[in-house]
């Protein structure tokens, strides 16, 4: 009996959680976590399913690390689709779409970086309160790697609680740490948060994530290579954000771009955020299928795969906050949730069956969230 449990440890993978940034597109991945576990808590009979207890790390950037901090700490997804919704509109309260635009927030931007930097805020302190990353750690067994850029240093920073990642991190609170990772030049302000080891202090000043692992499937897999056994196998669930096919068909003569030709710098961000998505992925495909072939196994599987609709091109702008856009993108998520559903159905596909486990091994939890308490350590889970 003792041989057969620790068989069945040692064969259940460690899970990562992928997701991408993307701002406004954010409710997408909530619509579609929401919709595709909605789906298979009805067929086990259960008022809902705690989608966050299923991974051992969860990573995200920017929006997916707003969606991925509600999963860790027991959230239903409806309520973040709900946070998109009713605070879009002051979140990014101007559009940019042109030089135009782009010219007026020039001359105009502060006020509107201020505000949506406060609507953010107070949304996120509703969802997330005062929770930690430790709280998290402890009271969920759930690491988390989420990215951002320190701005004093202008490097690389993973605010990290894992197993492995020490104490430096322990007590940022996902609030800050979603404000983080959240803070896209031009776009919102940088972010200045409180240091927590250092009471009284300056605070500290980050940029968003995106700028350098918008995908954070490579954060995921590194983290997951140094924390699990190494006879321990490896799945990686990475979610995009509707992701609009990006490129431009240019002459020679209109490769001679000005900064307003470049929105102010706007169109920049969406540029490096396609070509990291791209880049990250395949990366991390090769990687893992190279570890693999070494005798580690290591599956991923990204979602959605399949091409964005043409209709869905004038809503994936990144400040886009109009009901409309909302409206088009869940429409979008609950229709590739279903898709998805069915390559579950399908005993022949191999990312089919990894998310039909994964939804089969979920806990149930109360249609308003998991109950948990922050100071008992999570002892329950083979981590």
């Amino acid at each position: 009996m003792g041989n057969a449990i620790e068989k069945q440890q040692v064969e259940r993978p460690y899970r990562v959680l992928s997701l991408d940034g993307g701002g406004m597109r954010g409710i997408y991945t909530a619509a579609f976590l929401a919709r595709l576990t909605e789906q298979f808590s009805r067929i086990r009979g259960e008022s809902a399913l705690d989608l966050g207890s299923g991974f051992d790390l969860i990573t995200g950037t920017s929006t997916g690390a707003i969606v991925g901090c509600a999963l860790a700490i027991g959230r239903p997804m409806k309520e973040i689709v709900g946070l998109y919704q009713e605070h879009g509109s002051r979140i990014f309260p101007h559009r940019i779409t042109g030089k135009a635009s782009a010219v007026y927030r020039a001359t105009q931007g502060s006020r509107y970086v201020r505000a949506g930097n406060k609507a953010l805020r107070d949304a996120l302190e509703r969802v997330l309160g005062d929770v930690t990353l430790l709280d998290v750690y402890r009271g969920r067994g759930i690491s988390l790697s989420i990215p951002a850029i320190l701005m004093s240093e202008h490097r690389a920073w993973v605010f990290k609680k894992t197993p492995c990642s020490g104490v430096r991190d322990d007590h940022y609170r996902l609030t800050d740490v979603c404000m983080a990772t959240s803070a896209a030049p031009i776009y919102r302000s940088l972010a200045a948060i409180d240091d927590p080891n250092a009471s009284g202090g300056p605070q500290q000043v980050f940029a968003d994530g995106g700028l350098w692992a918008n995908n954070p499937i490579m954060v995921g897999l590194v983290d997951a290579l140094t924390i699990a056994k190494s006879d321990r196998p490896i799945a990686i669930f990475s979610l995009g954000t509707c992701p609009r096919p990006e490129g431009d068909h240019l002459d020679a003569e209109s490769a001679h771009r000005s900064m307003l030709d470049w929105s102010l710098g706007a169109d920049v961000a969406s540029l490096s955020i396609s070509a990291q998505e791209f880049a990250f992925d395949h990366m991390a495909r090769l990687l893992a299928n190279a570890i693999s072939n070494c005798g580690r196994s290591i599956r991923r599987v990204r979602f959605p795969n399949r091409p964005v609709p043409a209709s869905m091109m004038q809503y994936l702008a990144l400040d886009d906050s109009r009901r409309e856009a909302m409206d088009r993108l869940m429409a979008q998520a609950h229709t590739d949730a279903d898709l998805t559903k069915s390559v579950c159905d399908d005993s022949n596909s191999e990312e089919g069956q990894m998310i039909r486990q994964l939804m089969n091994d979920l806990p149930a939890m109360p249609a308003s969230g998991a109950v948990w308490d922050r100071a008992t350590s999570a002892t329950g889970k083979d981590r």
